[in-house]
């Protein structure tokens, strides 16, 4: 697709948007409860079978092959209503393309037939941590060409949901580390109850411990790097459309109530200072989707340095949602805090979102010094 804005995603938008509406618009506070409270399996079954969890996959694949603009524009309107579902369809897409980088199109089929109302094929991945940053990865022994894990990995998203999970571990000295396939329900990992996180609570995170686990090598030894370095941009471009939706959402959420909401004999939207806070939230949320739209443009030329474009569209457009969630909560004063109204779930999920793929200081840290990599090259 070489147009983000063209007639050909409307279908998709349109479908994430009724979904919203129909699925989570009204019911954010309850799915939030978890995991004090039940998780949403109808909701998550209906995800799978509208096609969202395989949007990614190619259809020689068993999936949709939409693509990452039809992928962004489903992220983008499902988190203006709830960012948790978007943050379980990323987590997947996130392992299915780890698996494609690696061309394990064979496992894929297999682990993509989803055959519980949970387990809907879900694949659990560490979404909040960048491996290749990481020093505390678990360690994988080869014997006799079989593997098995010892270790670590906290954070572990759907890792509640999914039997199934990509793991990077270190099988040597170095900074390399390789991909594996783990049956974290099987003999050798232990799960810990849901982490209670800040946000993304219907997006589930365990911390799981490895104690010799029979695990699956993905593609090739030490050649983790190699791939997550090959999904990481469209990732990032995932990320941005999360954020977008999230700011988009926090937006006409404020507007709706500034409208109703009187105060002086008069709606408060018609107050300067609460107009221009309106105005610089409605101005934000037209630049994250301006960068929603370059960052998939950039993913399909692949111009010098697009990586780097990308990732500073993620940085910049979480940051752009951060900051907006906190003028939509104050927007609606003492609502905003209430979990009725979804402004400080949109708060907490922001700062959820930044944390895809790394921290940001990492983030910045290694964006830099791609940079620094392609001018010493260019010279």
């Amino acid at each position: 697709m070489s147009n983000f804005n063209s007639d050909d995603l409307k279908p998709f938008a349109d479908l994430a948007r009724s979904f919203a509406a129909r699925e989570l618009a009204g019911k954010v506070a309850e799915h939030d409860r978890y995991p004090f409270g039940e998780f949403y399996e109808d909701v998550l079954k209906k995800i799978y079978e509208v096609g969202f969890l395989n949007a990614a996959l190619p259809v020689e694949l068993g999936g949709a092959g939409f693509g990452i603009s039809a992928l962004c524009e489903i992220l983008m309107n499902l988190s203006e209503a709830d960012a948790s579902p978007a943050g379980i369809i990323f987590t997947q897409a996130l392992s299915q393309k780890i698996l494609m980088a690696a061309e394990a199109g064979k496992l894929m089929v297999t682990l993509s037939a989803g055959d519980t109302a949970v387990n809907t094929g879900l694949i659990a991945f560490p979404i909040y941590a960048n491996p290749a940053s990481t020093d505390t990865l678990p360690v994988a022994q080869n014997i006799g060409g079989d593997y098995t894990l010892t270790g670590r990995i906290e954070l572990l998203a759907l890792g509640n949901l999914a039997r199934q999970a990509i793991i990077p571990a270190r099988t040597g000295q170095g900074p390399g580390f390789s991909f594996f396939l783990v049956d974290i329900d099987g003999k050798g990992a232990e799960k810990s109850e849901p982490v209670f996180t800040l946000g993304f609570h219907a997006c589930p995170a365990v911390d799981v411990t490895f104690q010799g686990a029979s695990v699956q090598l993905v593609g090739e030894e030490n050649a983790g790097p190699v791939y997550f370095k090959q999904v990481q941009p469209q990732m990032n471009a995932a990320a941005v459309a999360i954020s977008s939706g999230i700011l988009r959402g926090t937006y006409s959420e404020a507007l709706a109530y500034a409208q109703r909401r009187e105060q002086g004999g008069r709606p408060i939207v018609q107050w300067s200072e609460v107009a221009m806070m309106l105005a610089d939230l409605s101005i934000k949320a037209d630049v994250a989707a301006m960068c929603v739209c370059q960052s998939c443009l950039e993913l399909e030329q692949k111009q010098s340095g697009y990586e780097s474009r990308v990732c500073a569209a993620a940085l910049h457009v979480s940051a752009l949602a951060c900051e907006a969630t906190v003028d939509g909560v104050q927007i609606l004063g003492g609502y905003g805090y209430m979990k009725d109204y979804g402004q400080e779930k949109r708060y907490r999920d922001a700062r959820m979102v930044q944390a895809l793929l790394g921290s940001v200081p990492i983030k910045k840290l290694a964006m830099i010094r791609r940079i620094s990599e392609i001018d010493t090259n260019s010279i």
